[in-house]
C-alpha cells in the first residue's frame, strides 16, 4: 500500500502538468485479481525528457523505447511513455517506436490481461482489448493476431505457459495455435538469458511442474533442450512429480534439474554452461548433483564413508537445502526418517563442521612450526591430513593429533 501511494502520487504530478498517466500492465492484473503487489509500472503520455525533467532522481534504462526510472522515496518505478512499435526484423525488438494514444499502446502489448490501464486518482479503469472480461472468463488471450503477438517477440510463447500455469487459465484456442505453430522458431532468436530468466519467473509460483509439462506439450521445451525431444510427455510429468514439494527457496536450477536425472556432472556443467547461469546457480548445480550421486548410493556403501566425508559435504552452505530437496522425492515417512538421520549425523559432527565453516583445523600451522615444519606446500598437506586424522578417530586435541602424524598417521 505504501508503494501503491508513491506511485500514485508520480500519477498525481504528471497529471498536474497536464499529462495522461496510469498505472499499466501486470499490476492492474493483479490488482483486479486481488493479488497483492508492489511491482507497479506507470504508462504516460509524457516523454523520457519530460518525465526526467519533472523528477529529481531518474534512472535511464530504456530511452530508445521511451522508458526511464523514477525512483521516489528509495523506491523505483518504470515509467514509459504510450507508443507504438513497428518493424520487427528478428523475433526480439522493434526497429521503429512512436509516441501512441493509450488505445494504441495497448494494443501493442502481450495478452489481454496485461493490455489493462488503471487511473488511481479516480480509480478508473481503462479496458481497450477486452482484458477484465478474460480475466473474468479465466483466459490466456493474445492481444489481435496471435501470430503477429509471436513473431514480434517469440518469448511470449513462454510467456502464455507461465501466466496459465501462475493463474490455472487454459490458453485461448486462436492463441494455443500459434504457439504450437512458431513454438520450433523460438531460438535463436530468443536469447538464452531471456528464456532462463523466464524459467525463473515461473519457479516463483506454484505449479512449476505442470509449467515444464506445458512446455513440452506446446514443443517449446524440447527446442531449449533438443535432448528431450524424444521423452513422451508422461515421462516429464514422472520427472518433475516431486517439483511440489520443493522447499520453499528452492532455486529454478534444482526444479529443472529434475528433467535430467541421467546427467554426468560433465554434461552438467554444460547445461549450466548453456544457460549462461551465474557462478552461484552452477555451484548449487554441481553440489547437488554431488547429493544427489551419494544419496543414489546403496545405504551399507553411505555407512562405509569416513566421518570426515559427512564433515565436508555438511560444511557446504548448500547442504541443507540440497537434502530438503532430495527428500522431497521420498514419501513422508521415509522423507522424515532420512532427514532426521542426516541431522543426527551432522549433529554428532558438530565442532569438526563448525571448524570446516570457519576455516580453521584442531591442529594449526603454528603448532606445526613450533614442531619445526616450514611453512609451504607440505605444512598444507600436514594441516589437512590432521584435521582428517581427528574427525576420523575422534581426537579432541591438536597434540594428539601431532603425535598421530608423527607416527605416519598409524
Amino acid at each position: 500500500m505504501i508503494t501503491k501511494a508513491i506511485a500514485r502520487r508520480i500519477v498525481e504530478r504528471l497529471k498536474e502538468k497536464g499529462f495522461i498517466a496510469y498505472f499499466a500492465g501486470g499490476w492492474v492484473r493483479d490488482f483486479l485479481m486481488k493479488h497483492p503487489s508492489d511491482d507497479i509500472d506507470i504508462a504516460t503520455t509524457a516523454s523520457v525528457e519530460e518525465v526526467r525533467a519533472l523528477f529529481e532522481k531518474t534512472i535511464p534504462v530504456g530511452i530508445a523505447f521511451g522508458i526511464v526510472i523514477v525512483v521516489e522515496e528509495g523506491h523505483p518505478f518504470e515509467v514509459a511513455t504510450f507508443r507504438k512499435e513497428r518493424g520487427y526484423l528478428d523475433g526480439r525488438r522493434p526497429t521503429k517506436v512512436e509516441p501512441a494514444s493509450p488505445q494504441e499502446d495497448a494494443q501493442r502489448r502481450d495478452f489481454t490481461i496485461n493490455g489493462l490501464f488503471y487511473d488511481p486518482t479516480t480509480d478508473e479503469l481503462f479496458d481497450y482489448v477486452e482484458g477484465k472480461r478474460d480475466l473474468q472468463k479465466g483466459i490466456i488471450r493474445a492481444i489481435g493476431n496471435p501470430h503477429e503477438r509471436f513473431l514480434e517477440d517469440r518469448l511470449r510463447m513462454m510467456r502464455a505457459v507461465r501466466y496459465s500455469t501462475r493463474f490455472n487459465f487454459p490458453i485461448e484456442k486462436e492463441t494455443k495455435a500459434a504457439v504450437l505453430l512458431h513454438a520450433k522458431n523460438l531460438l535463436p532468436a530468443v536469447a538464452i538469458e531471456r528464456i532462463w530468466q523466464e524459467f525463473k519467473k515461473m519457479s516463483r509460483f506454484a505449479h512449476f511442474d505442470r509449467g515444464l509439462v506445458a512446455l513440452h506439450e506446446f514443443h517449446l521445451l524440447q527446442t531449449i533442450f533438443p535432448s528431450l525431444d524424444h521423452v513422451p510427455t508422461g515421462e516429464i510429468k514422472k520427472r518433475t512429480a516431486a517439483i511440489e514439494r520443493f522447499p520453499t527457496g528452492a532455486p529454478a536450477i534444482a526444479e529443472l534439474l529434475e528433467l535430467f536425472p541421467e546427467e554426468s556432472l560433465e554434461e552438467l556443467l554444460d547445461l549450466c554452461s548453456y544457460l549462461k547461469l551465474s557462478k552461484k546457480e552452477q555451484e548449487f548445480a554441481a553440489f547437488h548433483h554431488r547429493a544427489r550421486t551419494l544419496f543414489s548410493m546403496p545405504a551399507e556403501w553411505q555407512r562405509r564413508l569416513e566421518p570426515y566425508e559427512w564433515v565436508c559435504f555438511h560444511s557446504e552452505p548448500n547442504s541443507e537445502l540440497s537434502l530438503q530437496i532430495l527428500a522431497a522425492h521420498l514419501s513422508p515417512q521415509e522423507e522424515e526418517a532420512f532427514l532426521q538421520e542426516q541431522m543426527q549425523r551432522k549433529r554428532g559432527l558438530k565442532e569438526a563442521i563448525l571448524r570446516r565453516e570457519q576455516k580453521t583445523t584442531l591442529l594449526r600451522a603454528e603448532h606445526l612450526l613450533l614442531s619445526g615444519v616450514c611453512a609451504g606446500k607440505r605444512m598444507g598437506e600436514l594441516l589437512k591430513e590432521g584435521e582428517r586424522l581427528a574427525v576420523n578417530e575422534g581426537l579432541n586435541n591438536w597434540q594428539a593429533v601431532l603425535k598421530r602424524l608423527e607416527n605416519g598417521g598409524k
